[in-house]
């Protein structure tokens, strides 16, 4: 019971005081009610009775049941903001994630898809009917703006000033940014706007959004999934590709044309530079061919 008192406090924090976005939200205290469930075959114990040991002997428990390192590391993120938590609250006077280890993550690099792929799977649209307007236009955008998945589906029309040039996004942590966005990508999206969602009609509520469903609503996560995949089907591509492919292939590409890393990084809208490096990794045959173009002793 008092687990459930100590969460609730807690979501109330994250919103609150750290101004975390929904999921995340979710994610963290679905995290620590893993934790307390735990704790229930150890004695019931309470967060102020936790120690060190215990919470890695949590971590192997997650380990024995086939939890990624990733997966890990993130659970252990929400455990230590919670505990953070109590410390500011007074209700521990000890944090026992301290010296808590965090699993190492190997570097695993997403798919990546060519330009060519890219410009395949959006030529593979078929624009006979209205969705299909409204899904080239969406896989432009992730392409061409490189978003996150819950950041489409929350694009609003307010946000947009397609004559300028740019797009505001609300990212995570209700961080905004601006996102440069080309003549292409915001034609594909004034001929949606002018002519299939004029059409639509918009359920109250979801007037402000920009890519709906046919009966009017926003469109869910799960449904830009779908078209990602079926379009990729219809193209051929055989790799393993979702709305993130887009993300990753939109800041590779910037790199492996020059883009500044900075530039990268606002654009995708990270709080660190390190995560960017990581992100848009640069293939051995790019960097074959700069060792070879600019290195002195490469130069007759």
């Amino acid at each position: 019971m008092q687990w459930a008192v100590y969460i609730k406090g807690f979501r109330a924090w994250l919103q609150v005081e750290r101004s975390m976005s929904f999921n995340t939200i979710e994610a963290y205290c679905s995290d620590i009610e893993k934790l307390s469930r735990y704790t229930q075959t150890n004695g019931d114990l309470l967060p102020g009775d936790l120690t060190l040991a215990h919470l890695q002997d949590f971590v192997k428990a997650l380990a024995s049941i086939s939890i990624e390192a990733s997966s890990q590391s993130r659970i252990l993120s929400g455990i230590r903001s919670f505990f953070r938590y109590l410390m500011l609250e007074n209700i521990i006077r000890v944090d026992p994630t301290e010296l808590l280890e965090m699993p190492k993550i190997g570097r695993k690099l997403p798919e990546v898809l060519s330009q060519e792929e890219i410009e395949k799977m959006i030529d593979s649209i078929d624009l006979s009917n209205q969705q299909g307007e409204r899904n080239k236009a969406i896989l432009e955008v992730l392409y061409g703006c490189g978003l996150r998945v819950s950041e489409l589906t929350e694009l609003k029309l307010t946000n947009l000033f397609l004559d300028e040039g740019y797009i505001i996004i609300i990212g995570k942590g209700n961080k905004q940014r601006l996102v440069p966005i080309g003549p292409k990508v915001a034609k594909q999206i004034q001929l949606y706007k002018d002519h299939v969602r004029i059409h639509l009609p918009i359920k109250r509520g979801h007037e402000n959004i920009l890519f709906l469903n046919h009966y009017g609503r926003k469109l869910t996560r799960a449904m830009i999934f779908v078209i990602v995949k079926r379009t990729g089907e219809l193209a051929g591509i055989t790799k393993a590709i979702s709305p993130h492919t887009f993300r990753h292939s939109f800041a590779t590409h910037l790199v492996e044309n020059g883009a500044d890393l900075r530039a990268v990084q606002d654009m995708l809208g990270h709080a660190f530079i390190t995560t960017t490096e990581i992100y848009t990794h640069i293939d051995r045959e790019y960097l074959r061919e700069n060792i070879l173009k600019f290195h002195p002793l490469n130069k007759n």
